[in-house]
């Protein structure tokens, strides 16, 4: 099998992706319920992007992952939080048997059992904070949009009542409805998923992806640099933010400078800060430390792992972390720190328990016509018992 991208040609090779363990620590709470590789960023995941350039792809992942995520047979071995590009391409498929590329100290792939380094000095990019993925989005949806539209057609727009600016970077593909919209592509591009839906009066403003089947609702106001993965439903005002996949934001409220997980839900009129009010450098949980880290950015809004939600009005304080499995209501901002499985919110928490997850999680997983199978059982109960440190109120 083989892929042609642009002027170069790719066969079809077998990697397996691996974590650097601090990269995974730092990626918290998202690379608890997934492999780095997984995590979208532009378009696409990162192991999509691989896949564009032909390969097929494994991971190499921690035991509790091992049931849903299964690595391959292959000797060749790729750092899952780098982003592929022609030369790095080129580069990985050079590699002889011993041999490890590098640069800068990152160890950027193996193959076999290596000891001889093999310096590489060409683009490399890799996400390696969370707040890497809302950063870069927009340069990984330009990267992306080339793979993935490069010499096909787009859908025409066929309704009268939809203005497109900047149409040369519109792409949209089958089965997507777009109703009395506005779409200016002039600053970046815009891509439109296989079955998704633009309703009436949504204002797009590029760089923009929406993923398959996923909705931007009545009048949204989405500001750029924004992706919004499938079958998620978003509404109100977002601004450069990254939503995985399956999740809603369906309602008025703001969300900006944030990355949202899987199966995830902001209530209506859900609001996050992105600038403190003396404008400083926003502070965030890291798990790698116990503690908090500098961004170094002025704009940081919300991080919230899988499965995690809040009621109506619920407030969110400039750079807030949420780990999986949360539950936040009530009035009053939560702290800027929620661990995962936490039950309430600005009030106090208590445990939400893996019995009550498991009815949520179920419902809200077939609404999409998924299950809450054995192997995502597994894996919460792992994230459950791991996360218990950070539930203070439970050692009381």
């Amino acid at each position: 099998m083989m892929r042609i991208i642009g002027t170069f040609l790719f066969l079809c090779m077998r990697i397996n992706f691996f974590d650097l363990p601090e990269i995974r620590q730092r990626l918290l709470p998202f690379t608890y319920t997934r492999p780095v590789a997984e995590i979208r960023i532009g378009i696409l995941k990162i192991s999509e992007k691989w896949e564009k350039y032909g390969f097929e792809v494994g991971f190499e992942v921690e035991a509790y992952l091992s049931n849903k995520f299964y690595a391959s047979d292959s000797q060749l071995k790729v750092n899952g939080a780098v982003c592929p590009n022609e030369a790095l391409v080129e580069a990985i498929k050079s590699l002889e048997s011993g041999q490890i590329l590098v640069s800068d100290g990152v160890m950027i792939a193996l193959k076999g059992d290596a000891n001889q380094e093999v310096t590489y000095t060409g683009e490399l990019f890799y996400i390696n904070t969370p707040w890497d993925i809302y950063i870069h989005n927009a340069d990984q949806i330009k990267k992306d949009f080339r793979l993935v539209t490069e010499a096909r057609a787009s859908q025409k727009i066929t309704d009268p009542n939809t203005v497109v600016y900047g149409e040369e970077n519109l792409f949209v593909e089958v089965g997507a409805s777009i109703k009395a919209a506005i779409i200016n592509a002039e600053d970046g591009p815009v891509y439109i998923g296989k079955n998704a839906l633009v309703h009436e009066g949504a204002i797009i403003k590029g760089s923009f992806a929406l993923g398959e089947s996923a909705h931007v609702n009545m009048g949204a106001k989405i500001k750029g640099d924004t992706t919004i993965g499938p079958f998620s439903k978003v509404g109100g005002e977002i601004s450069n933010s990254v939503i995985f996949g399956y999740s809603n934001k369906g309602h008025d409220g703001f969300l900006g400078n944030s990355v949202v997980g899987e199966w995830c839900n902001l209530g209506a009129d859900t609001n996050t800060s992105n600038l403190k009010n003396n404008y400083a450098m926003v502070k965030l949980w890291d798990y790698s430390k116990n503690g908090f880290s500098n961004t170094g950015e002025q704009f940081c809004g919300l991080m919230m792992g899988d499965h995690s939600k809040c009621g109506i009005n619920t407030m969110f304080n400039t750079g807030t972390v949420v780990g999986v499995g949360a539950n936040i209501f009530g009035s009053g901002f939560p702290r800027n720190f929620v661990p995962s499985f936490s039950w309430g919110g600005a009030a106090g928490f208590t445990t939400f328990q893996l019995r009550k997850f498991k009815e949520v999680a179920e419902a809200v997983m077939k609404r999409r016509q998924k299950d809450y199978n054995q192997a995502e059982e597994e894996i919460i109960h792992h994230i459950f018992h791991e996360t218990a440190q950070y539930r203070i109120w439970e050692k009381k």
